[in-house]
């Protein structure tokens, strides 16, 4: 009697490009505390071992994926006339790398990262700055308000969505003192409608028009 072919084992070809990129896939799901390199392996169907051939460490993984998220900052080469305009898509890009990996992004920026990997971006801010006209402390400033600015909203706006999802707004609105909370009172409707692109480009606009007024001063 004919025996039955064995089943074919299907095997991964493991690189350091697939083994940080579901490290990535990993941290978005599950946070960065699940992170480890026999988390990863899990999810490749490998060994820690087997994983440790390829990354090292944990740090080095790490590392991985912050070349990952921050090579994921779409930072066109060209520069245009007007330094504000390259603020814009400065800040754009850097909030839409956000968006598409929030919480790679936070274990980038809490991790003890090599400068050359997180330093591309804040270079570009200080090119930004120096065409302005800042220079100094007061560029130094200035990128750190471009990076408080951009990974700020982006917090608020995660924050927000889970106000909405969980907010009675008939609720709250029945709840609402005017006599307290006048102002607040007078716009319910706004305060309760999300829209993050707009709320974003009109605080980048006062943040740019701010460091104007102070360069003409």
């Amino acid at each position: 009697m004919p025996r039955d072919a064995p089943d074919r084992v299907m095997r991964v070809v493991l690189t350091r490009e697939l083994i940080v990129h579901t490290a990535v896939e990993l941290v978005e799901r599950a946070g960065p505390d699940a992170l480890s390199m026999r988390a990863v392996g899990a999810e490749l169907g490998v060994s820690a071992m087997a994983a440790y051939r390829h990354v090292p460490s944990r740090d080095a993984l790490v590392e991985g994926v912050a070349e990952y998220v921050m090579g994921a900052i779409d930072l066109p080469d060209d520069e245009c006339e007007d330094w504000r305009e390259d603020a814009r898509r400065l800040l754009r890009a850097f909030r839409a790398a956000a968006a598409e990996y929030p919480r790679s992004l936070a274990l980038v920026l809490e991790g003890r990262i090599s400068i050359p990997v997180r330093l591309r971006t804040v270079e570009r801010a200080f090119a930004v700055c120096a065409r302005a006209g800042l220079e100094g402390p007061e560029a130094v400033r200035a990128v750190h308000a471009f990076m408080a600015y951009a990974l700020g909203s982006q917090l608020r706006e995660s924050g927000m969505r889970r106000a909405l999802r969980s907010l009675d707004h008939t609720e709250a609105l029945r709840l609402l003192d005017p006599g307290r909370f006048p102002h607040v009172a007078a716009l319910p409707g706004e305060l309760l409608t999300e829209d993050s692109d707009a709320d974003f480009e009109f605080g980048m606009e006062l943040l740019l028009s701010a460091i104007e007024r102070r360069l003409k001063a």
